[in-house]
């Protein structure tokens, strides 16, 4: 005799009104929709193809994160090349062969071993190679492959980050292949000023100002000649009116952007113009800006932002809280977007715009509506191949598969999940296997009733036997669903959770809500002929 206990009925039918209602406002009108309370204001997020927006794609500039780290291991070799008072005729980054190495050439070739050291000690991830007085350090492939990954992934996430920061919600943001990244922006239809935003690098860094050289100004569109010296470089500060200012900064970075723990727009007190207030971490930070600040008392300090002079004012007073202001020509604009920037962190890498196309919000419609036939055609001709097959056993597993569908939808809405073009497919495909455990029970129900079992014990046997049966083909679906989100992107994941979780919802729906109604139906017509 098949018996279900009440416990177990009252959770089904729980479970179901539950999905019933958090999937209700995914299927309403929009006026449906606004009167809503605001715990059930929650949807299926639409994917690109869906809800239409824009699809670009990024290329890290790795080859100028690489020089840059050679350029930093050829500030620090020159230090201590002085500092153990080895002399050399030039130093610099040269290609041989196609590869970027960093050559010296010495004045003695028996300093050579000695600056093999020297390079090994600052970098130990180099090959280097000695030819009389000329000494060759490559980066090794292992170690670029592992900081290009490193590079990419925190790329991705300062992406992200100013991405939520610029009110854009639902994007997707992959890394595809070795040095490119792709970023959907559903609902966007223009892009520009995402694609704005995230080509900045918005590395902000700290610097003194040389004072025994003098701050050149020029028109902007005026080729004059800089001055040079060691360890000093001009870098552009624009105040108006057409006049840029070429401030004599020191080159080494006393301080980064990386301390920052916020930065919020203000207005500046003596200008009355809009300004960054920026306020750096309790410890280290903190520490830094005051001994700066302390160093550099009525003295002038710059803010640079990606190569360009942001601020040079002088220290009016030690900086011993870790609050600072940056102060400039900002407009309103300007300021807002200079502190999302740096809330968001820097970009480690430079980025380029390799593809940009956009998605028309009814070519979405038409995915949407060719969507929604081919998921309605999926269910009728199933549902009749069930009826037509099984009877009212069969119209027993037609109501699983709608309440599967429902609850899929509730799931998909609580989780946040994102649904594609292909999610589309996972649930129409949901719809086919849902019946398959059915199928294998009624068929086996058949079996039983074939050898003279009563309807009644057989219905129990058909679930008892043909219970591992499903257990292990729903869990070959799962295991390749997870496979396929492992190692998926985009919308191959979002059929991998569409699969997933209709797969888990199927067996639910079989063992609980199917096996509940038949329970139910038989407890009314136990002295009725059952037919299957």
């Amino acid at each position: 005799m098949l018996v279900v206990s009440k416990f177990r009925v009252i959770t089904t039918l729980l479970i179901c009104f539950l999905g019933l209602i958090f999937a209700l406002p995914s299927l309403v009108s929009q006026s449906t929709y606004d009167k809503l309370p605001s715990f059930l204001q929650h949807t299926v997020n639409l994917g690109l193809e869906l809800r239409g927006g824009s699809h670009i794609q990024l290329e890290v500039d790795l080859a100028s994160v690489k020089r840059e780290h050679q350029e930093s291991i050829i500030d620090e070799a020159r230090k201590q090349l002085r500092k153990q008072n080895i002399k050399y005729n030039k130093i610099f980054v040269q290609n041989i062969n196609g590869e970027s190495c960093i050559y010296i050439s010495l004045k003695d070739e028996f300093d050579a071993s000695n600056v093999k050291k020297i390079l090994y000690k600052i970098e130990k991830e180099l090959d280097v190679s000695v030819n009389e007085k000329d000494v060759v350090a490559t980066i090794s492939q292992a170690f670029m492959d592992e900081f290009s990954k490193r590079i990419v992934g925190e790329s991705i996430e300062v992406i992200r980050h100013r991405i939520d920061e610029s009110g854009t919600k639902e994007p997707t943001i992959l890394r595809q292949g070795k040095d490119r990244i792709v970023v959907q922006l559903p609902g966007v239809e223009d892009p520009a000023e995402v694609k704005r935003l995230l080509g900045k690098t918005a590395i902000l860094t700290f610097h003194g100002v040389d004072e025994d050289m003098e701050t050149i100004p020029a028109k902007a569109d005026q080729k004059i000649h800089l001055p040079s010296k060691p360890g000093v470089m001009y870098l552009p500060e624009e105040r108006g009116n057409g006049i840029v200012y070429y401030v004599p900064i020191k080159k080494q970075i006393s301080l980064t952007g990386k301390s920052l723990v916020d930065a919020q727009v203000s207005m500046d007190s003596r200008t009355g113009l809009p300004g960054v207030s920026i306020k750096f971490d309790s410890i280290e930070g903190t520490r830094k800006i005051a001994e700066l600040s302390a160093k550099y008392l009525h003295k002038q300090f710059a803010m640079v932002l990606d190569g360009k002079v942001l601020s040079a004012p002088v220290f009016q007073a030690v900086l011993n809280d870790g609050n600072a202001q940056i102060t400039g020509n900002f407009t309103m604009e300007e300021a807002t977007e200079l502190a999302l920037l740096l809330r968001a962190g820097s970009l480690p890498a430079p980025l380029n715009v390799v593809e940009e196309r956009n998605v028309g919000p009814s070519l979405g419609a038409d995915s949407i509506t060719a969507g929604k036939n081919a998921t309605l055609f999926a269910f009728i001709f199933v549902a009749s191949f069930m009826i037509a097959s099984y009877g009212k056993f069969g119209f027993f597993s037609v109501i699983a598969i709608f309440v599967n569908i429902m609850l899929l939808f509730a799931c998909l809405t609580l989780l946040g999940a994102t649904l594609t073009l292909p999610g589309i497919a996972g649930i129409a495909l949901t719809i086919g296997t849902a019946v398959d455990a059915n199928v294998l029970i009624y068929e086996r129900i058949r079996e039983e009733m074939r050898m003279g079992i009563r309807a009644a014990m057989a219905i129990s046997q058909g679930y008892k036997m043909a219970m591992m049966t499903i257990i292990d083909s729903n869990l070959t679906t799962l295991v390749g669903s997870i496979v396929l989100y492992e190692f998926g992107s985009g919308p191959i994941r979002g059929f991998a959770v569409t699969l997933a979780l209709g797969t888990m919802i199927s067996l639910f729906t079989t063992f609980s809500l199917t096996k509940s109604i038949i329970a139910f139906w038989m407890k009314r017509n136990k002295n009725k002929e059952i037919i299957i």
